[in-house]
């Protein structure tokens, strides 16, 4: 109780920081807080996490429950005070335990093994003991022997009755624990890193338009350094169905005036450059661009003859070898082939209405679905394909710029060595005492681990059992 009372101010904060139960109930303020700010959506619109707000506690609740959670934070919570606040306490009590606990654990992983008598031998958690005919320097081989076949290196030491081996393997395992909790600082810094210097924002991409920006929810503007331009976009689908199958942007980076990069990137292969990542997450369809799109028709004459053109509606165009044109006069994103009807926004299936005509017969009306190759075919083997609708689709993407991933890979490849180390290595250590007993060898082995202790006593018995088989083959 004194010695309590003693502590100074210094003494009782150290304590309060190296409390395992401090630790405890910090990590769950951070799994607590990190729930919420999973649920709501972190710099989001308003009405969508009051709508997330509504099914979880109601329409009442809700929006009470918005301004308490916006007040605190809780909006932008990765990026406020008081999470970093926490982070960095967690951390302060990850060192601080460390620090305290590593002195003793230091000393058992450097001290070095010394023989011991009999008595505390016979104390240790593993023992065992045969006694063999011969004496103790017949016998001290075919311990030796034992001892490199279960790969035990060792020392041995000359006692006053026979000879003691000593050896310990793993001591170095015992810092295992400390490597984790390394590795969990490392993860700390890269997300605080990561939270301060990066950033998470959207663009919807138009297919032919460049941008230098991105926006947050808020709309604010996050310069890239770069322009990204959309060069097409395509979609597609499980057979005749409106399930998208995937759906693909071709991207180009512009530095300087100079095309740096292109690629095509889907949902699960993004583009990333100067530490900026775009991942491709929705698309949609910009209906009053219609007329400043392009259509990609492929005009194809019944002698196999092909054109590729690039038309605008209102257009006409001719089949080469024909007296027939046509002239783009409508389009479906959407049509529903049994009723001719549009009954989707987004270009689920795609459709353009053309109107042909031929010298001294009446002009004649035929949709033409992307999707549905019969209804390319015309009279007399010519066809008319409808290959695509270019300009009217934007691609939205998801951008993030995250400084601190390659910190948190690093500690997530540190933390899996330093658990490999404390859960799956143990520090053992290892005495066999060979001594004359009665013109006899009396083997004591006797150890002691950490932990498995369940291994090293397989393994204690399978010393026993060699020194056992190799003096009965040389009776």
């Amino acid at each position: 109780m004194e010695q309590g009372k003693n502590k100074n101010i210094i003494d009782k904060v150290w304590n309060f920081f190296a409390s395992v139960k401090f630790a405890i109930i910090i990590f769950a303020f951070i799994a607590l807080t990190s729930i919420i700010g999973t649920v709501l959506e972190q710099q989001g619109d308003p009405a969508r996490n009051i709508k997330i707000l509504t099914k979880i506690f109601g329409e009442s609740l809700a929006p009470h429950l918005y301004n308490i959670f916006e007040k605190l934070g809780f909006i932008d919570m990765y990026r406020s005070w008081w999470f970093i606040s926490l982070l960095v306490i967690f951390a302060m009590n990850i060192v601080i335990c460390s620090i305290d606990r590593l002195p003793r654990i230091w000393r058992l992983v450097r001290e070095p093994m010394t023989p011991m008598t009999e008595d505390k031998l016979r104390k240790l958690g593993i023992h065992r003991e045969i006694v063999l005919k011969g004496k103790p320097e017949k016998v001290k081989d075919t311990v030796a022997s034992a001892l490199k076949h279960v790969r035990f290196g060792f020392s041995t030491i000359k006692t006053e009755n026979g000879f003691q081996f000593i050896s310990q393997k793993g001591n170095n395992s015992r810092l295992g624990v400390y490597i984790t909790h390394f590795s969990i600082l490392i993860i700390l810094i890269g997300a605080i890193v990561g939270y301060r210097f990066g950033f998470k924002g959207h663009l919807n991409l138009p297919e032919g338009s460049i941008s230098n920006v991105a926006f947050k929810n808020n709309n604010e503007q996050l310069p890239l350094g770069f322009e990204i331009r959309c060069d097409n976009f395509d979609t597609e689908f499980y057979g005749r169905s409106d399930m998208p199958k995937d759906y693909r942007s071709w991207l180009t980076i512009i530095k300087d005036g100079r095309e740096i990069l292109t690629k095509s990137i889907s949902v699960n292969d993004p583009l990333t450059y100067e530490g900026i990542t775009f991942y491709q997450a929705n698309y949609g369809f910009i209906p009053e661009r219609v007329r400043m799109g392009f259509f990609i028709i492929r005009v194809v004459s019944g002698d196999g003859k092909a054109f590729d053109l690039k038309l605008r509606l209102g257009d006409t165009f001719e089949i080469p070898g024909t007296m027939i044109s046509g002239k783009l006069v409508d389009f479906s994103p959407a049509l529903r082939l049994d009723n001719l009807t549009t009954y989707a926004s987004q270009m689920n299936n795609p459709a353009v209405l053309v109107e042909f005509s031929e010298p001294g017969k009446p002009t004649y009306p035929g949709w033409i679905l992307r999707r549905y190759p019969e209804t390319w075919q015309l009279p007399e083997g010519n066809r008319v394909e409808f290959i695509d609708l270019w300009g009217v689709e934007f691609t939205g993407l998801q951008v993030r710029k995250d400084p601190g991933v390659w910190i948190v890979y690093l500690g997530c490849i540190t933390i899996s060595i330093g658990l490999f180390i404390a859960f799956f290595m143990s520090h053992r250590k290892l005495w066999v005492s060979v001594v004359e007993d009665k013109n006899n060898a009396r083997v004591v082995v006797s150890a002691a681990a950490n932990k498995n202790r369940a291994a090293l006593e397989r393994k204690i018995d399978r010393i026993i059992s060699l020194v056992q088989q190799d003096r009965e083959g040389k009776k």
